[in-house]
């Protein structure tokens, strides 16, 4: 299974759109994981066209889009646990361990975005992504994504830059 993993869009009020390598990528995957930050209705509605299947959850910059602040999604036999990270950057990993753990076990996989910046780690035996902004909205100094191919409850990440 591949997915596309994603966060931090800020459109309109930062960038326009998101890059097209970046898009494609998106319309290629078998799921898209969002981790907030769409910054408007239209975005999300963009992404939500683009994308085969979606899970989401809410940012700090997001109207209100009807989308819960922490999501799960198993996927081919991998838990990935969704929200968006809001917070100062001090502390960032622990809050998100402590929501894959609470949620889901350490076996999970955190998933959240909101500093811009990319993380591919493992904190107190959790996997923690964060893929930075698909659009390179500041303060990101480029776009990034992730991608991942999931099978049989592994997991092989890559990181894109634009």
């Amino acid at each position: 299974m591949q997915v596309a993993i994603v966060s931090d869009s800020h459109i309109p009020s930062r960038e326009s759109e998101i890059p097209e390598p970046f898009r494609d990528r998106i319309e290629a995957a078998d799921h898209v994981i969002h981790a907030g930050d769409f910054d408007s209705e239209g975005a999300f509605s963009n992404l939500r066209a683009m994308a085969t299947d979606l899970t989401a959850v809410h940012g700090n910059m997001d109207p209100t889009l009807g989308l819960p602040g922490v999501a799960t999604v198993d996927l081919a036999g991998v838990s990935f646990v969704l929200t968006h990270g809001t917070g100062p950057p001090n502390g960032w990993h622990d809050r998100l361990a402590e929501t894959v753990v609470e949620e889901v076990g350490a076996d999970g996989v955190g998933v959240a975005g909101h500093t811009h910046r990319v993380v591919d780690t493992v904190h107190e035996g959790v996997r923690l992504l964060n893929p930075g902004s698909v659009t390179g909205a500041m303060p990101a100094e480029a776009a990034t994504m992730f991608t991942a191919e999931v099978a049989d409850g592994e997991l092989r990440v890559t990181h894109h830059e634009q």
